[in-house]
């Protein structure tokens, strides 16, 4: 459902109870065209996982809004630092009285307590919180693919793993769920930005076994913070594809 005609920002149930908001880029901003996707995660205490840029705020509240009110946002998640991820942060908690940060312990310690208006609740490595409707398990993932503090949300409820900056996609996210090949456009993507930037992977030596952590989980949906949402259904094809990653990048 598009939610703002003029950024065709839109909202769409890609799994029970969770929701991936939208916002395309066009080709004349960002070469190829780029998303910005966020997640709400309803429930009894609602979860946005990444809040997108601070400029697209206002976008993001008001796709919010069609599903539940933002003043009833409990927790406001991030896998790590950065713009994408956390720009908007406080401009949310101004708007939730009761919603705090979620985050890696790490990300509490070095950034967010001190940036965000509220002190975090950070999540312990394999630590389930419960929002009631949906369990949600922090899973550590130190630079995968950068950062210190980088975590991933797994909803056990739905089976969904909200992967983040993984299997990053370029192009404007129109299609919202795909069970397609989602590694070589993001491989593809990757590539090219390669030749503009250093790459965006770091090269931990720990990657492999994060990998192998995050396919054990066995996820029906990947929720990617850019591009199409993968939901291959029941099977090991989101677990498959973990483990292709792992090996394209060498892990």
């Amino acid at each position: 459902m598009i939610t703002n005609m003029n950024s065709g920002t839109a909202i769409d149930e890609v799994a029970a109870g969770v929701y991936r908001i939208s916002t395309p880029v066009p080709p004349h901003v960002i070469p190829g065209g780029f998303s910005f996707n966020q997640y709400l995660i309803t429930g009894d205490a609602p979860v946005i996982f990444h809040t997108g840029p601070r400029g697209m705020f206002p976008l993001v509240r008001e796709a919010v809004e069609k599903v539940v009110p933002v003043a009833h946002l409990k927790y406001i998640g991030l896998s790590h630092f950065e713009s994408d991820e956390c720009g908007a942060l406080n401009e949310f908690l101004a708007l939730a009285p009761e919603a705090v940060p979620l985050c890696s312990r790490t990300a509490a310690m070095i950034s967010i307590n001190d940036i965000a208006a509220r002190p975090a609740r950070a999540l312990a490595d394999g630590e389930v919180l419960s929002t009631g409707g949906h369990e949600l398990e922090w899973i550590d993932a130190p630079h995968l693919p950068h950062n210190w503090e980088t975590g991933y949300l797994f909803d056990r409820t739905t089976k969904t793993l909200f992967c983040g900056d993984l299997f990053t996609q370029g192009g404007t996210g129109e299609r919202v769920l795909t069970d397609s090949d989602i590694l070589g456009p993001s491989e593809a993507f990757r590539r090219a930005m390669m030749g503009m930037m250093p790459d965006y992977f770091s090269g931990t030596p720990g990657a492999r076994a994060i990998f192998e952590r995050l396919a054990g989980t066995s996820p029906h949906t990947l929720a990617c913070m850019h591009g199409s949402v993968w939901s291959g259904g029941k099977g090991n094809g989101a677990s498959a594809l973990l483990m292709q990653l792992a090996d394209t990048i060498g892990a």
